[in-house]
């Protein structure tokens, strides 16, 4: 077996236990008694839930999200968008994301809340940072510079705010959350707009001359 092989069955592994999994959340929590039902009705024994996740509900929370990523980018790259702009790409990646957990809403505001706090912030930082960087990628974003850092820190915000209203949304097919989805993404295109001409600006600021004309004598 190859690596890749080898790490492929780990993630259908991992994916059967939460798909099984997430029913159970919204009574018992993220929690072992969550998994180790989820793992007894795919047919799995405590050995194999050991094997997916040796970190109990910490790495179940962190494979849904991951689940959650692969679903969106899947939907994306199924969805035909090589006509869109990139700023529709990344809201319909967004929205594509948000609409792989629905039928596990209740899960997904468990784990919400369950990485909200102080002690998990950096768990939850870095799953944040790594949703926003598949969706810019598979966006067709190449940027390496600080616009790299720019794009996925503005991204976050987006992708938080609209998770959180998404979360309480009562409206059809969620029509209110994606009307505020399109409407973060438009702000975020005129404060990235303006984060551009800054950095153009400062980038034209050259301190050079100006240390050199410092450095000589009197």
């Amino acid at each position: 077996m190859t690596a890749r092989q080898g790490k492929d069955q780990a993630e259908r592994l991992k994916d059967k236990i939460l798909l099984a999994t997430l029913p159970h959340v919204a009574f018992d929590g993220w929690s072992m008694a969550s998994l180790r039902a989820g793992a007894a009705e795919a047919g799995l024994g405590p050995e194999d839930l050991l094997h997916a996740f040796p970190d109990g509900a910490r790495d179940a929370v962190a494979h849904f999200s991951d689940w959650a990523d692969r679903q969106a980018l899947k939907n994306l790259s199924a969805a035909g968008v090589s006509g869109l702009k990139t700023h529709e790409k990344v809201a319909l990646g967004v929205r594509a994301r948000l609409e792989s957990m629905a039928p596990w809403r209740e899960a997904a505001r468990k784990a919400t809340a369950w990485l909200a706090t102080p002690r998990r912030a950096r768990l939850a930082g870095r799953l944040l940072y790594r949703t926003c960087d598949r969706i810019w990628r598979a966006a067709g974003d190449v940027s390496t510079d600080f616009n790299f850092y720019t794009k996925r820190g503005l991204l976050s915000g987006v992708v938080l705010a609209t998770t959180l209203y998404w979360l309480e949304d009562k409206s059809e097919g969620s029509a209110a959350s994606w009307a505020f989805l399109d409407r973060r993404i438009a702000t975020v295109l005129k404060l990235g707009g303006r984060i551009g001409k800054v950095r153009a600006a400062a980038d034209r600021l050259d301190p050079g001359p100006m240390l050199r004309r410092m450095r000589k004598p009197a």
